[in-house]
């Protein structure tokens, strides 16, 4: 009989890894579980091209639906699992079902972090991350409302932007000092909160959340200081959690995320993980990371395959990723965290420049704000040496 490699999620990691495999030559069964009631999709522009009407539904799908049909790959939508049983190496399904596995990949992803605060669940208090949960928002963006978002980090501010390019009145509303502030350089929050203010967004920083009040739905947000800000919609954008309480249940190392080694296998030879849910040792950094971005996704999907197929992996990417904002695309290349010195280059009045983050003189990350070039030329120069050529001028 041949073997069957089972995938829970039917996200950018598991649609790749499916892909991957029957491209690398799998002969056997693949089976694809996700929660949701759509084929695989793309999420980043769920909060910008999607969200603005710009994109339909169909535009996101990762691959036509036929596709999975043709390469032989069993989809199987609106299936939830609730457990791995790792002892009859078999998953159960919500409705009841055990579909057993040779090798199985977790590729579960993220969810959206809760606030367990009075009032979060009226009606009109949203998460942003599924396609449902977009199609709830962009429902009543179809006329003139009042948005209060709970968090300045960059889906926050991605929203903000969309939402004031058509025309709703956006009050951000953020617990720290400034916008991206565990993420980014002072001088990239001030461009933003600049640039965010200069459109319309009324940005609240340092302020505590303390309630959604309404009757029957969402119509104000009461800040610790009585303050009531009000609304017709409250977005909650306050980061996102790994979604690891399978792999947790059935045993296997969890920090973070699902713990997986370089060739993406967990604690168990026969479990392998990969996506967002995943906390994976970074040689370039010297400890273990989470990543939660598509291309990471894409690339640590495509390893996982690999070593599923018994090629030899050692995974160990440079992260990237991308926000945009307005006209304005910001590109990251590598993590700033544990950086010791900054240095700008260029002037943000300008629109284009760039800072370089550096930790005992040698560069860890780039954040290129309409700046291509800096962006591309970063991703191969991380780990080098600091000098003033390293980088294009801006």
């Amino acid at each position: 009989m041949s073997e069957t490699c089972v995938i829970i999620g039917a996200g950018q990691a598991g649609a790749q890894a499916a892909h991957s495999l029957r491209q690398g030559g799998y002969e056997g069964g693949i089976v694809m579980l996700g929660e949701e009631a759509h084929p695989p999709y793309q999420r980043p522009p769920l909060s910008k091209k999607y969200l603005s009407g710009e994109f339909e539904a169909e535009r996101l799908w990762l691959r036509p639906e036929e596709f999975y049909e043709a390469n032989n790959i069993d989809l199987r939508v609106s299936t939830p699992v609730t457990a791995i049983d790792r002892e009859a190496r078999e998953v159960v399904c919500a409705n009841g079902e055990r579909i057993a596995y040779d090798t199985l990949l977790i590729a579960t992803g993220t969810r959206p972090r809760n606030l367990p605060l009075p009032g979060f669940d009226l009606p009109g208090v949203l998460p942003l991350r599924t396609l449902a949960d977009v199609d709830r928002l962009r429902e009543v963006l179809e006329k003139p409302c009042r948005i209060a978002i709970v968090g300045g980090g960059y889906i926050g501010l991605e929203v903000a932007a969309v939402a004031r390019g058509l025309g709703h009145e956006v009050t951000v509303l953020e617990s720290q000092e400034r916008v991206l502030n565990r993420v980014v350089a002072p001088e990239l929050s001030a461009f933003f909160q600049k640039l965010h203010s200069g459109h319309g967004v009324d940005i609240r920083y340092g302020v505590s959340v303390e309630a959604v009040e309404g009757e029957g739905k969402a119509e104000a947000v009461r800040l610790g200081s009585d303050e009531r800000i009000d609304c017709d919609l409250v977005l909650v954008a306050v980061g996102a959690v790994p979604n690891v309480e399978l792999a947790q249940a059935a045993g296997l190392e969890v920090d973070n995320g699902i713990c997986v080694d370089a060739s993406c296998r967990t604690s168990d030879p026969a479990i392998y993980a990969a996506g967002d849910c995943t906390s994976f040792p970074a040689a370039r950094y010297g400890r273990n990371i989470r990543l939660e971005s598509v291309q990471n996704a894409i690339d640590q999907a495509k390893a996982a395959a690999s070593a599923i197929l018994g090629k030899e992996v050692t995974y160990d990417p440079v992260p990237w990723f991308w926000s945009d904002q307005y006209e304005v695309k910001l590109q990251i290349a590598g993590l700033s965290q544990m950086h010791d010195e900054t240095k700008l280059v260029g002037d943000p009045d300008s629109g284009s420049f760039y800072i370089a983050y550096l930790r005992d003189g040698r560069l860890l990350s780039v954040d290129s704000v309409s700046h291509p070039r800096s962006h591309m030329m970063a991703r191969r120069s991380l780990g080098e040496e600091w000098r003033d050529d390293l980088l294009p001028p801006a």
